[in-house]
């Protein structure tokens, strides 16, 4: 054995080595040949250590000792005769004891140039495969590779629970080209706590940093990313993937979504009020939803998030499911049990904005690296929140790497995009002044339009069975169009149009409704323009808005009677159908998120007959064919009365495709009784009452038809023949036309 007592660095060098300020660690630390002659040098910076032998691989002789060139660590020497560069390791002295180490700097770089050269186009998908931190082996040994993009950084490490959080110890090798920086780090597992610790331009060190890819996190308040083990989960869902992407039928299929916000639908009150796990969630929530005959749950945002009462709507962990509720793994069991019991799971995503918290990924490497260096395009006024540089290519694959992570990765069946307007138009929530046009003077967010094509598009084309919903309330045309036809590509749109006319009807005493009828005609003027969703979803059950019951005029009994015609309104309405947790028994308090639903409102008969309705008006919206088959379509609906504002009475029909049996829908949105009223129709027959929102079952006074009506031989109205109904109050009512 040899040792080298001075090193061949210059001060300089060693000064900026021990004060992690080197600019590429891995041209000095590590094995190289000697510089001024034969031979190899070992360098290793290791804090703490009083002494460093070099032992070969494959055995457990020491081939040298490494000198201490400076008393923070740093150690070097000559490796006596060898003149090739080999495998080893180092066995270090700490104190009273050794251990023996792989040196982190002895492994080439592991990135090839055209993931890089993808990831800065701005058309990388699957970046999150090789960004962040991912279980790897290199040259027999096991460890974490980690992986981040900070172009103006001048170092950066990654620091955890491995290394004493000291950003001496593992700093990265930069692609100087991308702007990203890699390190293997051995002998890490998954379970371990970390961030990067970065230097920006200017010398300064950036407040820690969480992993933008990191894929697991801690429980908020504490911040740091979490190694994870990799793909280990044994998912059983095959047939259902298959099935979907097979034949996808969404447009033409029932589609009723029960949105829920996982903390707060319901809690453990024997264990403090805590959350249900996702595997509670999967014990509990998906019988329910099973049984009252949803197609789909949709989750309010899952990926980790700092403050609870954003909702999920302030991300940082986009790649990350929020450890309130468990594991990753936990949460594909979630999934994985919804398609085996014939339910998709939507999430709710965000890539309209972040927060500002420190360890997120505003001015990640000191730079405006995520977002907008001026404030009037990349900071969000409403929100207090930084907005995407949507023009930036790394940013567009972070996010498209995003949205195909959740739909390859966790299997979801579709993405609800939030605040879609807020993206669109550069001068969203702005003043004169406080917004910049685009490139031709006006005010759409072109950067943002390519992103909704580009990720609509390549979703699409990699799952075709999934579903993309905009919530997007402007008139912005083509949303739920085809990009080859000049739209966003979007498969729906949220009818915020019809949301907030209806309910501002139905918030009406039905002594004024007649002076407002078009509020619920309106919505049939556009309602074929796009793909529609009717939304009646978290935002209009908070901030003083009161829950669906309370926006019901009247006492208790006529509160419960517009509620259930309103939703016997929009179930028989063109459009899919979303509900929030909680309407399906007439909740009366306002959403709370800080605690449980109240159930103990289904001990009361009239919350009970609400949901009840619930469970009927979802089986008989997939049961009738008319009611789902040409939602989108305009043959799929006909007016049979739509004037009648003196009675505040709507009739309509609505129409499948050749062989359904057309279904007729009558609405009553005063507290009148009608007897022998008469409705013209078409197609003389049998008209069976298949659902009656007044029934006693459901709270109501029972009025009706005896379970249906045969159609008489007068014309009336322009039609053949007509009906004598029993219209009951406040109600709406099914028919189903029989051929007799």
């Amino acid at each position: 054995m040899t040792e080298q007592s001075l090193s061949l660095l210059n001060s300089e060098q060693v000064e900026a080595l021990i004060d992690a300020d080197y600019t590429d660690v891995f041209a000095v630390l590590g094995m190289h040949r000697h510089p001024e002659g034969s031979g190899l040098i070992v360098r290793a910076l290791l804090p703490g250590a009083s002494g460093v032998q070099v032992i070969a691989n494959g055995g457990d002789k020491a081939v040298a000792s490494l000198a201490a060139v400076h008393p923070a660590g740093l150690f070097e020497g000559k490796l006596g005769r060898r003149r090739n560069p080999f495998s080893y390791r180092l066995r270090v002295q700490f104190g009273d004891h050794s251990v023996e180490l792989e040196d982190p700097y002895r492994f080439p770089q592991q990135l090839s140039d055209d993931d890089l050269y993808l990831f800065g186009e701005g058309t990388q998908e699957h970046a999150y495969q090789w960004m962040g931190a991912h279980a790897h082996e290199v040259d027999g040994v096991a460890g974490m590779l980690f992986v981040v993009w900070a172009p103006a950084a001048r170092r950066v490490s990654v620091v955890g629970e491995f290394n004493g959080w000291d950003g001496r110890r593992h700093a990265m090798r930069k692609h100087p080209a991308s702007g990203i920086w890699e390190i293997f780090v051995p002998g890490i597992g998954e379970g371990v706590t970390y961030k990067y610790e970065i230097k920006a331009a200017d010398g300064s060190l950036v407040p820690l940093k969480a992993d933008p890819y990191a894929f697991a996190m801690q429980h908020p308040p504490e911040t740091a990313s979490i190694t994870t083990g990799g793909n280990r989960y044994p998912w059983r869902d095959s047939d259902w993937i298959e099935a979907r992407d097979a034949s996808p039928n969404h447009y033409g299929g029932p589609v009723s979504v029960y949105e829920v916000h996982p903390g707060s639908w319901r809690r453990n009150a024997e264990h403090g009020n805590s959350y249900l796990t996702y595997r509670e969630l999967a014990d509990q929530l998906i019988p329910y939803v099973r049984d009252l005959g949803f197609t789909h749950i949709q989750l309010m945002p899952v990926s980790e998030y700092p403050f609870d009462g954003s909702w999920g709507y302030q991300p940082i962990g986009m790649f990350a499911p929020t450890s309130r509720f468990g594991t990753p793994d936990d949460f594909k069991h979630l999934v994985d049990t919804c398609h085996l019991n014939g339910i998709g799971l939507l999430l709710d995503w965000v890539p309209g904005h972040f927060p500002t918290d420190q360890h997120g990924i505003g001015r990640f490497d000191g730079s405006c690296l995520y977002e907008h260096e001026d404030v009037r395009k990349g900071f969000h006024p409403d929100w207090n929140t930084l907005i995407y540089n949507y023009g930036r290519g790394e940013v567009i694959s972070y996010l498209l790497s995003n949205a195909m992570f959740w739909l390859n990765e966790y299997h979801i069946d579709g993405l609800r995009v939030d605040a879609v307007a807020s993206m669109l138009y550069l001068d969203y929530s702005r003043e004169e002044g406080e917004w910049l046009p685009n490139v031709h003077g006006g005010r759409e967010n072109l950067e943002a339009v390519e992103l909704f094509k580009q990720v609509n598009g390549r979703v699409y084309f990699n799952h075709p069975g999934v579903m993309m919903v905009a919530e997007e309330s402007t008139a912005w045309p083509g949303v739920s169009k085809p990009t080859d036809q000049g739209g966003l590509g979007f498969g729906f749109k949220w009818n915020m149009g019809w949301m907030n006319d209806t309910l501002r009807y139905m918030s009406r005493d039905p002594i004024h409704r007649k002076y407002h009828h078009n509020e619920m005609t309106f919505g049939l003027i556009y309602s074929f323009s796009e793909s529609f969703v009717l939304p009646l979803s978290h935002d209009e059950v908070v901030h003083g808005k009161g829950s669906l019951l309370e926006k019901m005029p009247g006492d208790d009994w006529q509160k419960f009677a517009n509620l259930r015609a309103y939703l016997g309104f929009m179930w028989t309405h063109p459009g899919k159908k979303l509900l929030f947790m909680g309407g399906e028994f007439a909740q009366r308090n306002e959403w709370n998120h800080d605690q449980s639903l109240d159930w103990h409102l289904l001990d009361d008969h009239r919350h009970a007959g609400v949901q009840r309705l619930i469970r009927d008006l979802n089986h008989c919206y997939r049961e009738l064919p008319a009611l789902h088959q040409l939602d989108c379509d305009s043959s799929g609906f006909e007016w049979v009365d739509a004037d009648n504002h003196h009675n505040s009475i709507f009739v309509y029909l609505r129409n499948g495709h050749q062989g359904a049996a057309p279904v007729l829908v009558v609405v009553n949105m005063t507290p009148s009784t009608h007897i022998g009223y008469r409705v013209g129709v078409s197609q003389p027959g049998y008209y069976r009452e298949r659902l009656n929102t007044d029934s006693e079952q459901y709270g109501g006074s029972n009025m009706g038809n005896n379970g249906g009506v045969h159609t008489l031989d007068d014309a009336w109205a322009g039609k053949p023949c007509h009906l004598s109904l029993t219209i009951p109050p406040l109600a709406t009512v099914i028919f189903e036309w029989q051929k007799t």
